[in-house]
């Protein structure tokens, strides 16, 4: 359709002549891709439109150039807001509701909710909870939670042990297993009701690498700051979600849409606050297997810390390559000298500083 009116090849066409092709073919897109091209052409202010950001929005991709006009504009959007639409099915709505919840731009959300099709499904979320936090726990141990006072609790190949830290796997398995059914009903309840729509919207591969970029974070803080402790449990990846949602609703609050924003954080800091405050006391309890302590609390504040600098990156940017934001590079390079600094400690410093370990179990 844009070829009449690009007779020279240039890859561009007038905003004018732009406009003239929407109320012609207008009634033929979607409404709300309509009001996304009106809005490209009301925010172009070089007076011509690229051919290939028509061909992006089309086919449900967009390019750098095509979002800095939309940010750039006015965004004078031609129809009522998504939440005030009606006649949705039960499907719909979900999908609404989770643009609401994650998305403080009502372009984005849009966007997301002519897109989105349920394929993939947020696999990763509900995979890494049923089988982290069920299957294992109760076919292979043949129990569903092991208390810190069970037997077993220390007699396994998952949770991470400072003797045997030169198991690289324990660094990630520890997430398996949990210090009692507060310990797993907290993650599971804030995995699934945070991290399943945040999956939906940005996609298994960001959500994941938030996640274990979390449980890999918690566990080589707790061997560098509380280098004694074993660590139990997906608090790491966890608090790394959560972190990174409840911060990007503040940095965006006035585009966040979501109902009783201000009660839902209100309580999911209350809920962290608890879970941590618990994960605290226990660490200075006594053991019910002394000389070794009861696992470290150090884990939650590594995810924290990933969530408020990775973590916001990765939801602020929706379908934006990451390879072209400053910060993502600025806080991957952190991430990675953390992780390089921990390696090297956990190598040299324990023998260095000839500090007296638990005994294995």
């Amino acid at each position: 359709l844009l070829s009449q009116f690009d007779p020279d090849n240039t890859g561009y066409i007038s905003t004018e002549k732009f406009r003239s092709l929407l109320q012609r073919h207008g009634s033929e897109l979607d409404p709300h891709k309509l009001e996304v091209l009106l809005a490209l052409a009301d925010s172009n202010s070089e007076g011509r439109i690229c051919y290939q950001d028509f061909v992006n929005l089309m086919s449900n991709k967009r390019s750098n150039s095509f979002r800095q006009a939309i940010l750039q504009g006015n965004r004078r959007l031609c129809s009522k807001a998504l939440l005030e639409e009606t006649g949705l099915s039960l499907s719909q709505r979900l999908i609404r509701h989770v643009a609401y919840e994650t998305l403080p731009r009502e372009i984005d959300r849009k966007w997301y909710y002519d897109s989105y099709t349920c394929c993939p499904p947020p696999w990763f979320m509900i995979t890494i909870t049923i089988v982290a936090f069920f299957l294992y726990n109760g076919v292979v141990l043949d129990r569903f939670i092991l208390q810190v006072s069970h037997p077993l609790y220390l007699k396994n190949a998952l949770l991470y042990h400072p003797q045997l830290r030169a198991q690289a796997w324990r660094y990630l398995t520890y997430i398996f297993m949990h210090a009692g059914i507060e310990h797993l009903g907290l993650n599971v309840v804030l995995q699934l009701l945070v991290g399943v729509p945040l999956e939906m919207v940005h996609g298994a591969a960001r959500i994941s690498f938030v996640y274990v970029a979390g449980v890999v974070a918690g566990s080589l803080a707790v061997s560098v700051a509380d280098m004694r402790a074993p660590v139990v449990g997906s608090s790491g990846g966890v608090y790394a979600l959560v972190s990174a949602h409840l911060a990007n609703i503040v940095m965006n609050w006035s585009g966040m849409k979501c109902q009783f924003k201000l009660l839902r954080m209100a309580v999911a800091l209350i809920c962290m606050s608890f879970e941590f405050g618990r994960a605290v006391w226990l660490r200075f309890h006594p053991s019910a297997y002394p000389p070794c302590p009861h696992p470290s609390f150090m884990a939650h504040l590594g995810g924290v810390m990933v969530g408020i600098t990775l973590g916001v990156i990765i939801l602020r940017n929706y379908e934006q390559r990451l390879q072209d934001q400053t910060l993502w590079w600025i806080f991957l390079s952190i991430y990675i000298v953390f992780v390089l600094f921990a390696i090297f400690w956990n190598i040299f410093a324990y023998s260095l500083l000839d500090l007296k370990l638990p005994p294995p179990p």
